[in-house]
This record gives C-alpha cells, sequence and structure tokens, in this order.
C-alpha cells in the first residue's frame, strides 16, 4: 500500500514514494509561529541591508560552501523524501550550485546604482533596494532549486526571507534551515515555517512586503488577491502546458531525441516547464513515435537510490490517483495509449507510473485542458506552421515552449509568435544568466538572471547636484 505526506495533528509525516517507509516528522508551524518568524525576519532585516551586497555575498559562499560539501546528501533526501532518481537528484544539486555561484559573482556589480544621465552639473542614479521582508512558499518538486529560484535573489538584495517549503518535503526543509545555521547566516535572516497551504496563506497575510510563489496558477490567483488587498508586489511562477513543435525538417539526432526526452521526462515529467504536449509534422507522426518508444524504453524503471534509474516514483499517492484520473478520462473519450499507461506491475508499494505516449487528444478530455504533472506524453499531428502556433497557444498556461527544426529563421519566426516566457530550440542548454517566468495563468514577474536580481528590488531614483 502506497503512504503519503500527511498532516497527523499537529506534525507533518514524511514517507518515502519509493517504499512507503517513514522518513520523520515535523511540527506544523502556528499562527503564532509565523508572526515570531516575520518578526525576527523584520528586526534582522535592517542589518543585513546594511552589510551591503558585498557583505551579503560574503556570507552566502559560505552557505554555497557547506551545500557543496555536503551535496551528496542533500541528493539522497531528495531522492528519498520526493522520490527522484538518485542520478537525477545529483545533477539537480550541481545545477543549484551552478546557479548559486553565478549569483555571487555577479550580485555586485547587477546591483550598483545605475547611472541614468550626468552632465558637469548633475548626477542622475536608480538604486536598488530591497523590500523588507519575503514570504516565500515553495513546492515539492525540487526542493534545493525551488530556494534558489526563490529565495537566493531576495536575499542578496538584501531582504530577509519567512520561507515555507511543501508539506510533502518537510525533511527537505529542516536541512535547508540547518544549512543556514551551519554557514553562520545571521538570526532572522532565513526563518522557515511547515505546513500545508493553510500555513501559506497566513504567511501571505502576515506583515511580509514581497510574497513569492512557485506552485498552481489555482493556488496562485489566490494568493494574488491577497496580495492585491495588501497592496505588495509578488513573484507567481505557476503551472505550464509547454508545448514542443517538431517541425518537417527537424533533425532527429541522437542529441535531439535525448532532449525531447529529458524536457518531457525528468523528475518523472514533474516539472512545471516541462514537454507536455509534443506537436508533430504530420509527415513525421509515425517516425517521432517509435523512436521516442525505442528511446523510453531503453530508459530504466526501479528503486530510486540504484544507479542507472530514471523512472521512479511520484511525489505521493495523490498524484498517481490524479494521472490515472485524467489518463483514464482521455482512455475513456477515444484517446489511444501508444505505450503505458498504467501502474507497473510490481510496484504497489510505491507511488509508480509507465512512462506513457497517447495519441488522439481532443478539448473535451482532462489531459487536455489540466496540466498532467507526470511521466505522460500527447502526440498531435500538425500540417502547416499557422497550425502549430495556434495549437500551441490554445492554453491558459504560457510558460515554456520548444521548437525543433533546421531553419533559424523559421525558429524565430515561431518563437515570436508563441505565448511563453520561454522559447527553447533544438538542443540549446539553459543558463544561469536567463530570467525565468511565464505568460498568462503560468505566473508574473521573474526569477534568474539579471532580471531576477532586479525584481527582487524596488527601484529608488537618486538625482544630485555635482
Amino acid at each position: 500500500m502506497v503512504a503519503d505526506q500527511k498532516l497527523n495533528g499537529d506534525k507533518i509525516v514524511s514517507y518515502n514514494p519509493s517504499n512507503s517507509n517513514v522518513l520523520g516528522e515535523v511540527a506544523v508551524s502556528s499562527s503564532q509561529d509565523i508572526v515570531h518568524a516575520v518578526e525576527k525576519a523584520r528586526q534582522a532585516q535592517k542589518s543585513w541591508r546594511s552589510l551591503g551586497v558585498g557583505g551579503r555575498v560574503k556570507h552566502l559562499r559560505k552557505l554555497y560552501d557547506y551545500l557543496k560539501e555536503n551535496a551528496q546528501k542533500f541528493a539522497l533526501l531528495e531522492t528519498q523524501e520526493m522520490g527522484r532518481p538518485i542520478d537525477g537528484s545529483v545533477g539537480t544539486i550541481e545545477w543549484g550550485l551552478e546557479r548559486i555561484q553565478w549569483n555571487l559573482d555577479n550580485a555586485e556589480e547587477i546591483l550598483a546604482p545605475e547611472t541614468t544621465y550626468e552632465d558637469e552639473r548633475q548626477l542622475h542614479q536608480m538604486h536598488y533596494e530591497p523590500y523588507g521582508v519575503f514570504g516565500v512558499i515553495t513546492p515539492w518538486n525540487f526542493p534545493l532549486s525551488n530556494f534558489i529560484m526563490g529565495a537566493l535573489q531576495p536575499l542578496l538584495a538584501g531582504n530577509t526571507v519567512v520561507y515555507k517549503s511543501s508539506e510533502e518535503v518537510p525533511m527537505c526543509g529542516q536541512a535547508l534551515e540547518a544549512a543556514m545555521r551551519a554557514s553562520g547566516i545571521p538570526e532572522g535572516v532565513f526563518n522557515q515555517v511547515y505546513g500545508a497551504g493553510d500555513v501559506g496563506e497566513m504567511l501571505a497575510r502576515s506583515d511580509v512586503n514581497f510574497i513569492h510563489f512557485t506552485g498552481s496558477s489555482h493556488v496562485g490567483a489566490k494568493l494574488y488577491k491577497i496580495a492585491a488587498e495588501k497592496f505588495i508586489p509578488v513573484t507567481l511562477e505557476l503551472g505550464g502546458s509547454d508545448a514542443g513543435i517538431i517541425f518537417e525538417d527537424a533533425v532527429l539526432s541522437e542529441n535531439i531525441l535525448e532532449s525531447i526526452f529529458w524536457a518531457k521526462f525528468v523528475n518523472c515529467g514533474q516539472i512545471c516547464c516541462g514537454l507536455k504536449r509534443l506537436l508533430v509534422h504530420e509527415s513525421r507522426v509515425d517516425e517521432v513515435t517509435e523512436k521516442l518508444k525505442k528511446l523510453i524504453a531503453s530508459k530504466r524503471l526501479g528503486p530510486t537510490e540504484e544507479e542507472g534509474v530514471v523512472f521512479g516514483p511520484l511525489v505521493a499517492k495523490r498524484q498517481q490517483d490524479l494521472l490515472v484520473e485524467q489518463v483514464e478520462d482521455a482512455k475513456s473519450k477515444g484517446a489511444a495509449v501508444i505505450m503505458g499507461g498504467n501502474i507497473p506491475e510490481g510496484y504497489s508499494d510505491g507511488a509508480y507510473y509507465e512512462p506513457t505516449l497517447m495519441a488522439g487528444i481532443t478539448p473535451d478530455m482532462r489531459i487536455y485542458e489540466e496540466e498532467v504533472f507526470g511521466p505522460v506524453l500527447p502526440i498531435y499531428s500538425f500540417k502547416t506552421e499557422e497550425d502549430a502556433i495556434a495549437e500551441a497557444n490554445r492554453t491558459i498556461y504560457g510558460l515554456s515552449s520548444y521548437i525543433f527544426t533546421q531553419d533559424t529563421d523559421l525558429a524565430a519566426r515561431v518563437a515570436e509568435q508563441l505565448d511563453a516566457g520561454e522559447v527553447n530550440h533544438n538542443d540549446v542548454d539553459n543558463c544561469a544568466e536567463n530570467p525565468f517566468g511565464g505568460y498568462k495563468a503560468s505566473g508574473i514577474g521573474r526569477t534568474g538572471g539579471k532580471v531576477g536580481l532586479h525584481h527582487a528590488c524596488q527601484v529608488k531614483m537618486v538625482s544630485l547636484c555635482k
């Protein structure tokens, strides 16, 4: 029987989704705990700001050193608590460390006063200043990376943070809190609270100056209303139903096929910016389908702590249940299962689901309308460039998108017309310099890169006579 991370009175019990073993428990934060955490952050913010960017960088380099030294422990904990295969967890920690390093190396230059006008008599400069206290609420799918995207840049900008990680990964939250203490981050600069959505809502309604949320568009809309009532800014990094478009001239090399595979199936498909709909030119559908089937079949499903495993369990039984409902709904309405489509035999103790390809998806199916957070990829066909763009944009979401073609002019032309915050061509690599965020119901604001650092600041215009 598969167990879930769940609330048990005033405790959160954490289970390993691979085998339902209990990993530990954490006390749920009370309303008084939240008020106290925000007060501590408020008290610490003035001295944290006064350190300047350089002083804050020195402190956070110690955090980087600690995380790097303990990378294997963090990777194993992520594997045990949310079910990512160990090879993937190691890669994710490495990705996070690279992002921390880039921010530490570039924050001073990016956040320095910027001259807008100067002559012999006067000097005009934009100053990037902190908002105060950030309330940061993050999901379970990339515990360390979500901290980096949600809290690192606000901290570098001089804000203090009250942080809530998902109730699905409370042990990862405790490990992050311990890392802060071990690194000598000043008391009150980073504060953590624990619990489910009600704790997140209490944090959002508390005396914070900024709300950062990563999660579903439904919850993001609720938090946006709270922020509007409080008249404070937000960063909302929300859901996605990202399209990948394979044009007629695409070269399906090994690198391209691997790019398509990982864009969809990284973290067992539990990623907001993953490739969730594959649009294929009608002349290439059979070829693409067969090559993907062969590639997927070559990837191992199994226990997450064993090297070489690609497909582990979903984070929890509830996630497995939702995926089953979405696939069964599509099947009952005429969708075709090309491969997969079931809970694998022999894995009843974990929240596993087979990697799945589907076709014949229509707008009346849940799998068409809803975000699919698991290893299920629908394949559609299209005839013309215009058809592909229209289908890619036919969603409430607009986070990322993917284009596969040899024609760079075509790629640029289509990228301009896609309603998405990020467009990726062929097998390009993402990099720390890039901002991240979405259009439409996929969110508001940006994290990452120069834009993300500036988004964590309010701008003060100072014009002085010389």
